[in-house]
C-alpha cells in the first residue's frame, strides 16, 4: 500500500518540538557585530542627519547614513512587470522620508544593547511635509511623495470596456467594500547574518526561497555566483512577507562586506510591525447585474490599491484580483479596471492569498448583497451561477484558464455538514423570540490559482549503498511540512522507507536553484519533480539489478512494498537496493526537473456566528470547509494548511486591522494594539472532504497553502451581516469589530 494519503506525522516536528529548531537568531556565529536601525518617526519629512556622537560611543564599530552607502534604490517587484518602476526606494532614507518606521540609519555594535543605546544618540532634524494617507486625496495629487514624477499612481490595470455589461439585468447592485490593511505577524520576524571572509558571502537566512535570495545579493552587490553562498535552516513563518530581500537584510550584507566578519540583525516585534510590508489594503466599487430570477448577466469591479510609501508586491496585488474576478461563477461580461496609488504608509506586499482572497471577497460578498436585493436564499444565488462541472477545462470572461472543478457538488458538502436547514430554522427561531444573541449564517464557493509562480524545480534523488535515500530540493519551506511530503512521494516511488529518507534544502552550495515557497505551488510542482526524479533511479537501478538476476530489464519489476526487484512472475528472487546499490559503479542518482501550468483548487465554507444585539460583539460558533485541492498526499498536513488558512481568513473578517491616524503615524505597532488572533477567538474547525485531482501534474495534486484563506473571510463577514439582515443591514466592513457591529445596529434601528 502506498504511504501517499496517509496520516504521515511530520519529519520536522520532533526537532522543531524539543528546541532543536535552526533560526537565524539561535546560529552560534563567532565574533558577531549586531545591526541596530534608526527609523524615521515622522510619516513625511525632509531629514538631516547628524550621527557624530553615535560614532563614538562604546561598543560601536560603525555608523551609515543614505551618505555612506553606494547600493542604488530598488524598483519594483519583478513578478509584476505593470509597476512603474521609477517608484525606486532607497536602502537608507536620502533627504527624505516616507513612512514611519523607514531606516534612516545602521548602527553596527559590539552587542545589541550599545547599539540600541548609540541609536539613542543620532539626530533626526525633520522638516514636516503634508501626510499622505488617504487614497482620494492620493488620486487627486493633492500632495505627492515623488514630486518629481508628477503622480501617485504606480500601477494600472484596464481590461477593455465590454460594450453592455448589464444588458438584459433585471438588478443591479453596488457595493464599496474596504479590505483593511493587515500584519503577516510570523512568530519570527525578519533576521539574517552575513559573515564575509575577504572573498565569499556566507548569508544566513529567514528567506521563502534562497536562490532568489542569492541571485539578488549577487545583482545588487555586484558579486560573482562563486561568490555567495545563502544558507537557510528553520523559519518561523513567512505567510509571502519574506519572498524578497528586504532593504535592511541588503545592508547587513553590505556592512559585512564593508566591515569584514559577521554582521547580524533581527528585527523587534514593533519594527516588524511598523516596517514589514502589511497585506491587502483595497478598496473594491464592485457591481453585479442579474436577472430577476438570480442569473448573473455581468460583473464590473473597480480596485484601489493601496501601494504604501513605495512600490512594492502590493502595488500588482489587483493583477492576481482581475485573474480570479469571476470566482466560480459562469459571468459572461466582466468589465475591470484598477489603480495602485501611493500613501505615506508602510509598503504593502505579499500575504497569504497575495491578490486572490481579496478576489474571492468582491464576488462573495457581492452575491449575498445581490442575494438579499432579490429576496433569494444565498445558497440557491450560487446553485443557480455556478460554471458547470461538465464545462472544465473553463475560460472565464477575463480569459482565466480552469483546469477542474465540481463547485456545486462543494456547496452541497458544506452545507449538509453543517445542518444548514436546521441552522436556518434555528435562526428563525432566535428571530420570532427577540433573542439578544442573533445567529448569523454566512456561505461562501472559492476558487483560487495556484503554482502560478513561473519557473522550473529541480530536485535530486540519491540511494546510497546501505540502501537508504536522500532527496535534494531547490524549495525553501517555512511551516509547510516539505521534508515530509518529499520523503512520502520518494518513499512511495521507491520502496524504501518513509524513515530511512533525508530531505536536503535550505543551502545554495547543496541544492540547484529553485524558486520561491509561494503561492501555493510546492506540493505540485516540487512534488512532481521529486517524483520523477525517484523514478529515474528506479529506472538505473532495473537495470543493474536485471544484471544480477541473470535477466532481461524489461523482466524485472520493483515491488514497492518490500523495497526489492525481482523478475516478474518469480518473486522469490529478489535483490534489495543495498545489493543494488553495492552492484553499481557510481552512486544511483538522478536529477530533473519541472514546470507545471497553474491549478485551480477550490472549496465551499459555512460559518455561523452569534451576534449580541446588546453590545455588537460577534463570536464565530462554526466553520465548516469543504476544501478541495486534488489530490492528497498527507491528510495531517492538508488539514494543518487549511486550519492555518482558516485561521487568518477570520481574523481578517473579525480582528486584525492595521491602522494609522490622519497624519499617517501607526496605531497599531505592537502587539498591544494590533489584535492578532489567537486560539481563544476560534472554534475547531470542521473539515469535509473532497478530492478532484489535476490532469497537469503527475501527482495531480493542487496547492492548500492558501485555500484556507480565501473562502473564510468572506464567508464570516456573510455571517455576521446575515444575523443583523432582518433589521435591513446589508454591509459591514471588515474587521466586524464590536464597535462596527453595534453601529451597524444602532444605524438601522434609527
Amino acid at each position: 500500500m502506498s504511504v501517499l494519503g496517509n496520516r504521515v506525522i511530520r519529519k520536522e516536528d520532533p526537532r522543531l518540538l524539543t528546541g532543536a529548531g535552526r533560526y537565524v537568531d539561535t546560529l552560534a556565529l563567532e565574533g558577531s557585530r549586531y545591526v541596530t536601525f534608526v527609523r524615521s518617526t515622522q510619516p513625511h519629512a525632509r531629514i538631516t542627519v547628524d550621527a557624530a556622537a553615535a560614532r563614538t560611543a562604546p561598543g560601536v564599530v560603525d555608523v551609515v547614513t543614505a551618505a555612506e552607502v553606494d547600493l542604488e534604490p530598488t524598483a519594483g517587484f519583478a513578478f509584476f512587470p505593470h509597476i512603474d518602476a521609477r517608484f525606486l526606494r532607497p536602502v537608507l532614507a536620502d533627504g527624505v522620508v516616507r513612512f514611519v518606521g523607514e531606516p534612516i540609519a545602521a548602527i553596527v555594535a559590539e552587542d545589541r544593547y550599545r547599539g540600541a543605546d548609540a541609536a539613542e544618540l543620532v539626530t533626526v532634524d525633520y522638516d514636516p511635509l503634508p501626510p499622505l494617507v488617504d487614497l482620494e486625496a492620493s488620486a487627486r495629487g493633492d500632495v505627492l511623495l515623488f514630486p518629481e514624477l508628477g503622480t501617485n499612481v504606480v500601477a494600472e490595470l484596464n481590461l477593455p470596456p465590454v460594450e453592455g455589461l448589464f444588458d438584459g439585468a433585471d438588478v443591479v447592485v453596488r457595493q464599496r467594500m474596504v479590505n483593511r490593511r493587515i500584519a503577516p505577524t510570523p512568530m519570527e520576524g525578519r533576521a539574517c547574518a552575513a559573515a564575509w571572509d575577504g572573498r565569499r558571502l556566507t548569508f544566513y537566512a529567514s528567506t521563502q526561497g534562497i536562490a532568489l535570495t542569492k541571485e539578488t545579493l549577487m545583482q545588487r552587490l555586484g558579486l560573482a555566483d562563486e561568490a555567495v553562498r545563502v544558507v537557510c535552516a528553520d523559519v518561523g513563518g513567512g505567510f509571502g512577507s519574506k519572498g524578497g530581500v528586504s532593504a535592511e537584510e541588503l545592508l547587513v550584507a553590505w556592512l559585512a562586506i564593508r566591515l569584514g566578519g559577521t554582521v547580524r540583525w533581527a528585527e523587534t516585534r514593533s519594527e516588524n510591525l511598523t516596517s514589514m510590508g502589511h497585506g491587502r489594503g483595497q478598496v473594491q466599487d464592485v457591481e453585479i447585474g442579474a436577472t430577476r430570477d438570480g442569473k448573473l448577466v455581468g460583473l464590473r469591479m473597480h480596485i484601489t490599491q493601496e501601494a504604501g510609501a513605495y512600490a512594492d508586491a502590493g502595488s500588482g496585488l489587483p493583477a492576481l484580483t482581475m485573474l480570479m474576478a469571476s470566482g466560480v461563477y459562469a459571468i459572461p461580461r466582466i468589465g475591470y479596471t484598477s489603480t495602485a496609488l501611493l500613501t505615506s504608509t508602510t509598503p504593502v506586499g505579499a500575504f497569504r492569498g497575495a491578490g486572490r482572497p481579496e478576489a474571492a471577497y468582491a464576488i462573495e460578498r457581492g452575491m449575498d448583497v445581490l442575494a438579499a436585493e432579490l429576496g433569494m436564499d444565498p445558497a440557491e444565488l450560487r446553485r443557480r451561477n455556478f460554471i458547470s462541472r461538465d464545462a472544465f477545462p473553463a475560460t472565464t470572461a477575463v480569459g482565466t484558464v480552469y483546469d477542474t472543478g465540481d463547485y456545486s457538488m462543494a456547496l452541497e458538502k458544506a452545507l449538509v455538514a453543517a445542518d444548514y436547514d436546521g441552522l436556518r430554522a434555528e435562526q428563525a427561531r432566535r428571530r420570532a423570540a427577540g433573542d439578544v444573541k442573533q445567529l448569523g449564517i454566512g456561505l461562501a464557493t472559492y476558487v483560487e490559482i495556484t503554482g502560478a509562480m513561473p519557473g522550473a524545480e529541480p530536485a535530486t534523488v540519491t540511494v546510497h549503498a546501505d540502501g537508504s535515500a536522500t532527496v535534494i530540493a531547490g524549495s525553501t519551506p517555512h511551516g509547510q511540512g516539505h521534508e515530509t511530503a518529499f520523503a512520502m512521494v520518494a518513499a512511495d516511488r521507491l520502496g524504501i522507507p518513509y524513515e530511512r529518507i533525508n530531505v536536503v534544502y535550505g543551502d545554495t552550495d547543496v541544492v540547484q536553484a529553485g524558486q520561491l515557497t509561494g503561492g501555493s505551488r510546492s506540493a505540485q510542482i516540487c512534488g512532481t519533480v521529486v517524483g520523477r526524479a525517484s523514478d529515474a533511479v528506479v529506472e538505473q537501478a532495473r537495470a543493474l539489478a536485471a544484471s544480477l538476476l541473470e535477466a532481461a530489464p524489461d523482466d524485472v519489476v520493483l515491488e514497492r512494498e518490500t523495497g526489492s526487484f525481482h523478475v516478474a512472475g518469480s518473486p522469490t528472487i529478489t535483490k534489495s537496493w543495498a545489493d543494488v546499490a553495492a552492484a553499481s559503479d557510481a552512486e544511483l542518482a538522478a536529477t530533473e526537473t519541472f514546470e507545471s501550468s497553474p491549478t485551480f483548487p477550490f472549496g465551499a465554507n459555512v460559518a455561523v456566528v452569534e451576534v449580541d444585539m446588546e453590545t455588537g460583539r460577534a463570536t464565530l460558533l462554526r466553520m465548516v470547509g469543504c476544501d478541495d485541492a486534488g489530490r492528497i498526499l498527507n491528510p495531517l498536513l492538508f488539514e494543518g494548511q487549511v486550519h492555518g488558512g482558516m485561521a487568518q481568513g477570520v481574523a481578517q473578517a473579525m480582528l486584525e486591522e492595521v491602522a494609522f491616524d490622519a497624519d499617517g503615524n501607526p496605531l497599531t505597532a505592537t502587539l498591544a494594539d494590533y489584535s492578532a488572533i489567537t486560539a481563544c477567538e476560534l472554534p475547531s474547525f470542521e473539515l469535509v472532504h473532497s478530492e478532484t485531482p489535476t490532469p497537469l501534474n503527475d501527482l495531480g495534486a493542487k496547492g492548500v497553502g492558501e485555500s484556507g484563506t480565501i473562502g473564510s473571510t468572506p464567508c464570516v463577514v456573510n455571517a455576521v451581516v446575515d444575523a443583523l439582515s432582518h433589521l435591513g443591514v446589508r454591509h459591514i466592513d471588515m474587521p466586524t469589530t464590536p464597535q462596527r457591529v453595534w453601529a451597524a445596529i444602532r444605524s438601522a434601528a434609527s
